[in-house]
């Protein structure tokens, strides 16, 4: 009797650890009185292709994120949301669990009214990236704009361009005519002569510029145009190690971006609808190190400093507090 009791004994713990063994959670903690938590069934992301995300193109044409959480049973689904509000909003509203390409100003924006979202790294910077063209030819510096009609995306990098251009000449937003209009919306309305100069970035940009229009000014020396990427504080606290595996994902595609840059040119090229010489201009505009920076930080500060005193942003908060650490 006592040898079949410790047999079974035996068997009921081989069967335990071996269920425990298959099972598809996420430990917590090393300590065994700590629960696991099971895995989602999905993970949400936006889609931001424009003005130039070549690692977002190829992390959806390839399916990178897929196959990272394939076997875990994750499906992994791309949402092209591309407004900044929008997609702060949606991660607010527990629809989205990473903001992959967000807009600095739009991050401190959201984080200032309430969103819980954390800074999980930078996407890119571009100052080259964001421009102010015109196709008055008396328009020669930020100083020739005043009393004249500048259209663009109010709140954003180009926002912050055009006001920062005008400051270093000593002049404010208030001394031109601003109308608040998407890039597309813009690029058209300097088109068809109904303003004088257009915020246009990435290939709206490239192609006012390949069509005759001139360059004002563009970030250089003035911003430098911090695009990061967001994760949702609840799920960054709920499935930090999948957050991990997220910025794995990330530092692969730079690595195969690094390594093998005609071939990404040629394949970004075709999704963009740019020729392979225009995709590897604008190409060389970008940074897209992932790791945040001293300068990074200084940087977000700036943009504060700008969203307050433009009345964009109400609160101040502290910048580092929305940083993720790793759990």
């Amino acid at each position: 009797m006592k040898i079949k009791k410790l047999l079974s004994g035996i068997t009921v713990l081989a069967l335990t650890v071996a269920m425990v063994g298959c099972g598809k959670t996420a430990e917590e903690g090393k300590d065994n009185n700590e629960k696991t938590v099971e895995y989602p069934k999905e993970i949400n992301l936006t889609y931001v292709k424009a003005p130039l995300n070549v690692p977002s193109i190829l992390q959806k044409s390839d399916d990178l994120f897929g196959k990272e959480f394939k076997d875990d049973n994750i499906k992994v689904n791309f949402h092209e949301i591309t407004s900044g509000p929008d997609q702060t909003q949606a991660l607010a509203a527990g629809e989205i669990d990473f903001l992959h390409a967000l807009g600095g100003t739009s991050a401190l924006i959201a984080a200032s009214n309430g969103v819980e979202l954390e800074i999980l790294n930078t996407y890119s910077r571009s100052p080259k990236g964001f421009m102010i063209v015109t196709n008055d030819s008396s328009i020669k510096s930020a100083k020739d704009l005043v009393g004249k009609k500048v259209a663009g995306p109010k709140g954003t990098v180009l926002h912050q361009v055009l006001v920062a251009s005008l400051d270093k000449e000593g002049k404010t937003i208030d001394d031109v005519e601003f109308l608040n209009m998407g890039i597309p919306e813009a690029s058209t309305a300097l088109s068809d002569g109904s303003v004088d100069a257009a915020l246009l970035a990435g290939p709206a940009a490239l192609k006012a510029l390949n069509s005759g229009s001139t360059l004002v000014t563009n970030g250089e020396g003035l911003v430098d145009g911090i695009i990061v990427t967001a994760v949702s504080k609840e799920f960054a606290e709920k499935y930090p190690e999948l957050v991990e595996r997220f910025k794995k994902v990330e530092k692969e595609t730079l690595d195969y971006m690094n390594k093998n840059s005609e071939e990404v040119i040629e394949k970004v090229a075709k999704e963009v609808d740019l020729t392979v010489e225009e995709t590897k201009e604008m190409y060389s505009w970008y940074d897209f190190n992932i790791d945040i920076t001293d300068k990074d930080i200084q940087s977000l500060e700036e943009t504060q400093d700008f969203l307050i005193k433009n009345k964009m942003q109400d609160k101040k908060i502290d910048i580092q507090k929305i940083i993720y650490k790793a759990k």
